[in-house]
């Protein structure tokens, strides 16, 4: 068991090191050899954690989407009403995102290079976000159910809700913005429009 929690403490810490040395020489300089310098490691021993430099950089996004969609999960069955559970999934994402941005920034130039390598980036950023678009939808349809949300289109409301967040990530990776109040405040709004006689709760 020592050894088990052993190697994924050191894999942990391979992780967030090549972070750093992809953001200081962008995806597409970052070698092997490179990272396992950062890590205080041969090549060798490189290779029992990892197979490659994409292997390394695909691991890094799952363990963030990873761990952000467990910390959602959890809120979903809260017995209270789906407005909360909403604005609770939403905050944890933005707080996520932040926590993040390193990552962020070097996965904007990992597409910009497979843009220019005439790669279509839109199917691979599809595939990485489709459980978190499913989750705001099925919050959204569960509210729309119990009457706590307006009977709107629900696609719509999920695309002004990834729009902004969208939005944020752009603020961080591109931006260099520090942290997303003014937009936590934005996507809060939007979630208003959604609740059923919102302005009357607040009177």
């Amino acid at each position: 068991m020592a050894i088990i929690v052993e190697h994924e403490k050191r894999r942990k810490e391979i992780l967030q090191k090549s972070l750093d040395v992809f953001v200081e020489e962008g995806y597409e300089d970052v070698t092997f050899q490179k990272i396992a310098d950062r890590c205080g490691i041969t090549r060798t021993t490189l290779y029992i954690y990892f197979h490659n430099k994409y292997d390394i950089f695909i691991e890094s996004i799952k363990e963030m989407l990873g761990s952000m969609e467990l910390e959602i999960k959890k809120r979903l069955n809260q017995d209270i009403s789906q407005e909360e559970i909403l604005r609770q999934v939403v905050n944890i994402i933005f707080v996520k995102i932040e926590q993040n941005k390193k990552l962020l920034v070097v996965l904007l130039s990992y597409f910009i290079q497979l843009k220019k390598a005439g790669i279509d980036i839109e199917e691979r950023i599809q595939r990485r976000v489709i459980r978190l678009r499913h989750i705001l939808s099925t919050i959204i349809i569960r509210g729309i159910k119990q009457g706590v949300f307006y009977h709107l289109i629900v696609k719509d409301m999920n695309d002004l809700l990834y729009g902004l967040i969208e939005s944020a990530i752009f603020r961080l990776a591109i931006l260099n913005q520090d942290n997303l109040n003014d937009l936590k405040k934005t996507i809060n709004v939007a979630i208003d429009g959604f609740v059923v006689n919102n302005n009357l709760k607040k009177d």
